[in-house]
């Protein structure tokens, strides 16, 4: 009990306030300053990690008709060729060897002492690859 009487002067003598908060916006668009405009996109940009203008204008820049074809065709032509390889791998398939030209896709399919070699060649960008299926 006299420990609260000691203890009871003391919430008497520190008064008690209380504030009100009040939110305001920053930005703009959702009612804020419009001098704060300029220092939000300026932090926005500093930021930004993405290349703009490779993105949008590179997507359609040389999509048209025959492009979209030459490539849909180009991936039928690797597709069909995957498939025939796993065939042959696992007995179904029919590839020969020989030399097959689709395009701009040159193949070279050789027989070796360690499988079938397959050579590609894309002649339009100079790439080259080769693929060798373990097998006799």
């Amino acid at each position: 009990m006299k420990k609260l009487i000691l203890l009871l002067p003391l919430f008497f003598c520190f008064g008690v306030s209380a504030q009100q908060f009040v939110y305001k916006a920053i930005n703009p668009a959702f009612g804020g300053d419009t001098f704060n405009y300029q220092w939000l996109m300026s932090s926005a940009t500093s930021q930004n990690q993405f290349d703009e203008g490779d993105s949008r204008t590179n997507l359609f820049k040389d999509l048209n008709s025959f492009s979209s074809f030459t490539d849909s065709l180009n991936r039928q032509i690797l597709s069909e060729l995957s498939r025939k390889l796993f065939g042959d791998s696992f007995g179904d398939g029919d590839l020969k060897p020989g030399t097959y030209v689709f395009g701009s896709m040159y193949l070279e399919v050789t027989q070796t002492t360690q499988g079938l070699l397959i050579s590609i060649l894309n002649t339009s960008t100079g790439e080259q690859s080769q693929i060798i299926v373990p097998g006799g």
